[in-house]
């Protein structure tokens, strides 16, 4: 029997963490988010800042990724594809065992062919609005503001083009976008639960 699991990736300051925790909470399922870091570190036995200091980024060099996954254990895991790669095994076994909700990391391209029940959601806000909730959460100027969002959303995009060879923000890699601007969190949350029942 398939599970069912929900992809959420989101622009920064649209609360896209926050829908897919009220949705966790709503729906009684897991919620992987960066605790994935500290799976990750525990079944590793390395520590988690490794794993933190390569999570959604990505470092462009001169070499090819091999396309295998190479065990943490092995000396020469050390670059951001093997951070990926390890992650993306992680999210296959995890999305296997239950239900539940994963936020970015492209969670909705690692399983797309994982045979489970697959809701692909894009959480967003319009920028303006992003800016005056990021403002607010961290206390800093519409101008630091402004840059860390598009900071933050060009590290996702491009992290999700290398990954994937698709375009982040596309509506073509989901099956619902929702404004949060519109929505406000816990109907956003609830919209999504209400569709994966009948999904």
């Amino acid at each position: 029997m398939s599970n069912t699991v929900i992809t959420i990736a989101r622009s920064y300051g649209s609360g896209g963490r926050m829908v897919g925790r009220k949705l966790a909470e709503m729906m009684g399922v897991a919620y992987y988010d960066r605790n994935l870091i500290y799976l990750a570190s525990d079944k590793s036995g390395m520590a988690a800042g490794f794993f933190s200091k390569h999570d959604e980024t990505v470092q462009h060099s001169f070499f090819e990724r091999s396309g295998r996954t190479i065990p943490p254990e092995n000396r020469r895991f050390d670059s951001h594809s093997d951070v990926f790669d390890y992650q993306q095994k992680m999210i296959r076994d995890l999305a296997s065992k239950s239900d539940c909700v994963i936020i970015g990391r492209c969670a909705n391209y690692t399983l797309r062919d994982s045979g489970n029940k697959l809701i692909r959601v894009f959480v967003w806000a319009p920028h303006d609005k992003c800016v005056q909730t990021v403002m607010k959460k961290f206390a800093i100027s519409e101008a630091e503001a402004d840059k860390t969002i598009k900071q933050i959303n060009k590290h996702r995009s491009e992290y999700y083009k290398y990954y994937t060879g698709r375009e982040w923000e596309s509506a073509m890699n989901y099956d619902i976008c929702i404004n949060t601007a519109e929505h406000g969190i816990e109907e956003a949350a609830g919209l999504i639960k209400r569709i994966a029942a009948v999904y």
